[in-house]
């Protein structure tokens, strides 16, 4: 009886021992075995700072990420492969190239696998000494795209014009000469700006550019009698190449006439034939005498004409305008380097 009592005894207690020690031995969870790998991880120097997720699932544990290299990604896997509860491990951690200075550029780095292309890797293999794999070379940059066309420049802003008032005065030089025994009505000459058009103290029209006129009138001398006359007008004025109409008053020179001293001419010369003509016999001979006499007055005064008008190149003409002018400004002359001559003729 006593020995029967004995062998409850005994086996009671080794029960209680069993389930102690199966209750010391319990497996980790998966929350706990992910977090020991973690742990370990970020206590290595060369996995400190990566982005390292670990995933635990009954046993499996499945490492994902971005390594510096190769040996930074069989270390984490020893890692996780180490860890007591762990049966396999799925290494998903791909490598990267390691950070450049900001100086220069990263190095081309082959692209990693797929992951979908990963076996899992069991403990035993992970146990194995680390083989370097071999990588295939990597693809061919493509080509940098063509660079975008500049965009064309603004256009430039439309250019501001100013109105020069009537009655402003200004003064041109003769290119073309102009004489009133050769010259014809409506007859067109040519001048150059002789003084700048200016608004409120600022040059509109420097001086040197074309100015156009024509002639109004002109009437030359008589051989016996009239006066000759010469009557111009500006027309337009080219500048910076615009022409431009205007409209000026006019131009009026009228020579001196010597109708008066060709009767007296005349008369004289009859008188002085008929005193030859009395002298020469009286009569008839001062009758011929007269006529002689009259045609000798006559023949010299037909080779003295009356004062034409003679205007030469480079003769200076004021004007006035008569009606307002607007122009698109410019400061720089054909001539700017030319004397101005301001003598009015």
């Amino acid at each position: 009886m006593k020995a029967r009592l004995s062998f409850y005894i005994g086996a009671a207690v080794l029960l209680t021992a069993l389930a102690a020690a199966v209750g010391c031995s319990k497996a980790p969870t998966d929350a706990q075995i992910a977090s020991d790998i973690q742990n370990k991880l970020n206590t290595d120097s060369g996995l400190q700072g990566k982005q390292l997720i670990v995933q635990a699932d009954k046993g499996s544990v499945t490492l994902s990420g971005q390594v510096d290299n190769d040996a930074q990604r069989d270390a984490a896997a020893r890692y996780a492969s180490s860890e007591p509860g762990v049966k396999q491990v799925v290494n998903n951690l791909q490598v990267g190239p390691p950070p450049a200075p900001e100086a220069q550029a990263p190095p081309q780095q082959p692209a990693p696998a797929p992951a979908k292309h990963r076996r899992k890797v069991s403990k035993e293999e992970n146990d194995a000494p680390t083989q370097v794999a071999q990588t295939a070379p990597p693809p061919e940059p493509a080509p940098a795209p063509a660079p975008a066309a500049p965009a064309p420049p603004p256009p430039p802003p439309p250019p501001q014009k100013v109105t020069i008032p009537s009655g402003t005065t200004f003064a041109v030089r003769l290119v073309d000469p102009i004489d009133s025994e050769t010259a014809t009505q409506g007859q067109t000459f040519h001048t150059t700006l002789n003084s700048p058009l200016a608004v409120d103290g600022a040059t509109a029209i420097p001086a040197g550019y074309t100015v156009e006129g024509h002639v109004v009138t002109v009437q030359s001398a008589g051989k016996f009698a009239g006066q000759s006359l010469l009557v111009l007008q500006m027309d337009r004025i080219t500048a910076a190449g615009s022409t431009y109409n205007i409209q000026t008053d006019q131009y009026k020179k009228q020579g001196s006439s010597r109708g008066k001293n060709t009767v007296e001419k005349v008369g004289a010369g009859a008188g002085i034939g008929a005193l030859i003509g009395a002298l020469a016999g009286g009569g008839k001979g001062a009758a011929i005498g007269a006529a002689a006499g009259g045609g000798l007055g006559a023949g010299a005064q037909a080779v003295t004409h009356g004062q034409q008008i003679k205007l030469p190149s480079e003769t200076v003409l004021n004007f006035t305008l008569q009606q307002s002018l607007t122009v698109i400004p410019t400061t720089q002359g054909p001539n700017s380097g030319r004397p101005t001559l301001n003598t009015q003729q």
